[in-house]
């Protein structure tokens, strides 16, 4: 019998019973199955604890890789997957137009009767639009505001304090420790090594840029 359903689903199915999760096409949101448990599997467990009872003969043919193909495979897997569709389509719906099953809840368009895909939801596009729009809105606004007038950009500031590690916060100071966070610099005309900003150099007067 054939069974037809989403595209992608997972088989969770082990040795010791059945279980399936079935994935919108769309936004992918799975959906899981009740877990059946198997005749097999209940088997397999008794001869489990029948092993551990009497020196394990029976608990080695409870887990051989014959038992567990048998529990996973087969008719009795094709019938649990058969009740696990019967139970989980109705979390779907199935587009008419492009054939696709998708979760009622979240990818489904009531008023339109289709998938979000085919349909979107006006109510949410406009809501979107809003967004990006605003998001555009304030980047262009952003850019009007000199958010750098009160930085001197000019000359070379650490981002932290060499002496104590505090953020610099773009000042001349730490304001953490008091260093001085003014690159040295030396005299272009004597080599004196120039601390702070001076305008001239103390050593032979030059004048400093």
């Amino acid at each position: 019998m054939a069974i037809e359903f989403v595209q992608n689903y997972s088989d969770l199915s082990t040795d010791k019973g059945y279980q399936f999760k079935f994935f919108c096409d769309k936004c992918g949101n799975g959906y899981m199955s009740s877990f059946k448990a198997s005749a097999i599997g209940i088997a397999s467990s008794a001869a489990q604890v029948a092993g551990s009872l009497f020196g394990g003969v029976f608990g080695r043919i409870g887990s051989s890789s014959y038992e567990v193909q048998r529990a996973v495979g087969g008719p009795a897997h094709d019938k649990a997957l058969e009740a696990a569709v019967t139970e989980m389509k109705p979390k779907f719906k199935q587009c008419s137009r492009c054939g696709k099953w998708v979760c009622g809840e979240v990818c489904w368009n009531h008023e339109q009767n289709l998938c979000e895909q085919c349909a979107p939801n006006i109510d949410e596009e406009i809501a979107s639009a809003q967004a990006d729009a605003a998001k555009q809105q304030a980047f262009e606004k952003a850019q009007t505001v000199d958010w750098l007038k009160d930085r001197d950009i000019s000359r070379k500031q650490a981002a932290t304090c060499p002496s104590c590690g505090a953020h610099t916060q773009g000042g001349k100071f730490c304001p953490s420790c008091g260093a001085n966070l003014s690159p040295a610099v030396n005299c272009s005309k004597c080599g004196t090594k120039i601390e702070g900003t001076p305008k001239f150099c103390p050593e032979c007067g030059q004048k400093l840029a």
